[in-house]
């Protein structure tokens, strides 16, 4: 059933409208018409039922029908930190990590980021990627749009590391020296098995097509990241985090077990 993410502000008691890109996609793309069901989001993890009242291209107007809380999202909030990628890399990221469950992306500038970061740029880019998210949530059947933030600097990345549970550093030097992902995420699972109704906060971070460097390695061990390794291969940046999410999503129990 086709879903869409829409502004709380469209949303009453009893009634939702589409409006923009969402009404004209369900009225010309996917010819609906009055009486024809889909679901609305409200971003927050609420999913409504909704029957469509009147079907305009400029407009839809719906009936609510039921509500009832998203079971689509994780058990960990894991927010994908991201060094700055050349070309479209950041794209997918964003699109592959929001159909694996990632909560929010960070994109931030490191020592090894190739990309020349032109701020004035950042605001059309950023509507990009928040589209991007976007249409990747409504296509995943996400209960929420995971938000993407401007990007930071490495040292602002570093300040917020109180912010969260765990902070994963992918280091390939780890993945040489046989110290892996699973072993960490196995511990930390453990430590928050008592507290079930935890939503454990979880920064992955992962750096450029250089990699990161020997100095922001330590910079983030001092400020309590932990380094682990994606095993023995070398993966492109714009892999490491599909692959660290998908182990997050077996360590968490998503995957069944």
């Amino acid at each position: 059933m086709q879903r869409y993410f829409v502004p709380p502000g469209q949303i009453g008691e009893s009634a939702v409208t589409l409006l923009g890109d969402d009404a004209r996609h369900l009225a010309t793309v996917m010819r609906a018409k009055p009486g024809d069901e889909f679901i609305v989001c409200d971003g927050s993890g609420i999913e409504l039922l909704a029957k469509a009242q009147t079907v305009e291209a400029a407009q839809v107007v719906a009936d609510i029908v039921s509500r009832q809380a998203s079971a689509a999202e994780t058990a960990w909030r894991v927010t994908v930190a991201q060094s700055l990628p050349k070309g479209d890399k950041l794209e997918t990221v964003i699109q592959k990590g929001t159909e694996a469950g990632a909560h929010a992306f960070r994109p931030f500038l490191s020592q090894r980021t190739i990309v020349q970061y032109d701020e004035r740029k950042e605001a059309k880019r950023l509507e990009r990627w928040r589209k991007i998210a976007k249409e990747a949530a409504e296509q995943a059947h996400r209960g929420i749009v995971p938000e993407v933030a401007s990007v930071c600097s490495w040292k602002a990345l570093i300040s917020s590391f109180d912010e969260y549970d765990l902070t994963l550093l992918c280091y390939e030097e780890e993945g040489r020296r046989g110290s892996g992902l699973q072993p960490v995420l196995a511990a930390f699972n453990h430590d928050i098995a008592a507290d079930s109704a935890r939503e454990p906060r979880v920064l992955l971070i992962v750096g450029p097509e250089g990699g990161i460097t020997p100095q922001e390695a330590e910079q983030a061990a001092a400020a309590g990241a932990k380094a682990v390794g994606l095993g023995r291969r070398i993966l492109r940046t714009e892999t490491a985090a599909l692959v660290a999410l998908a182990a997050i999503a077996y360590e968490s129990g998503e995957l069944g077990g």
